[in-house]
C-alpha cells in the first residue's frame, strides 16, 4: 500500500443529455462561461447528438462541464417519483441575489421546479433537459 495517495483532482463533470450541445450553450450563457468546443453526432446518431465542453473563465478554479449524448436519456423527475427516472446528481450554484438569479436562469431557458424544499435560501431550477440545479444564496 502506498504511504501517500497520488494527487487526484476533479477536472470536469460530465452531464448526459438528449441534446448535449444545446444544453452546453444553456450552461455557458447561465454561468457566463466560454463555450470551448463541440463535436457533432457520430455516424448513425441523430442530429441533436454530439459532445460539448464549457469551461470556467481563465483564473477561475472550478471544474469544467462536459455534455455528452445519451441515446436512452430520460428526463429525470424531481422530486423523485417511484418507478420513474430520478436525478442522481445536481449542481449547486452560489448566488448573491436569489431573485435576480432565478430571473436570469429563467431568461436563459430554465424553469422553476414545482417543489421548493428550502425557499429561504435556495431555488431548485430545471435546465432545458430536466436536470435539477440549485441556486444557493450565500
Amino acid at each position: 500500500m502506498q504511504a501517500h495517495p497520488p494527487r487526484i483532482r476533479l477536472g470536469a463533470l460530465t452531464i448526459m443529455a438528449a441534446r448535449p450541445r444545446e444544453l452546453a450553450r444553456f450552461y455557458a450563457r447561465l454561468l457566463n462561461w466560454p463555450y470551448i468546443r463541440e463535436e457533432g453526432p457520430r455516424p448513425g446518431e441523430p442530429p441533436e447528438a454530439g459532445y460539448a465542453l464549457v469551461c470556467p473563465p481563465e483564473g477561475v478554479a472550478e471544474p469544467a462541464l462536459n455534455f455528452d449524448y445519451e441515446a436512452n436519456y430520460r428526463r429525470p423527475q424531481w422530486p423523485a417519483i417511484e418507478g420513474e427516472q430520478s436525478s442522481t446528481t445536481h449542481l449547486d450554484l452560489g448566488v448573491d441575489d436569489l431573485d435576480a438569479a432565478v430571473s436570469w436562469a429563467t431568461e436563459c431557458g430554465a424553469t422553476l421546479a414545482p417543489v421548493q424544499p428550502r425557499p429561504a435560501d435556495h431555488r431548485v431550477m430545471l435546465d432545458p433537459d430536466g436536470h435539477p440545479f440549485c441556486l444557493c444564496l450565500g
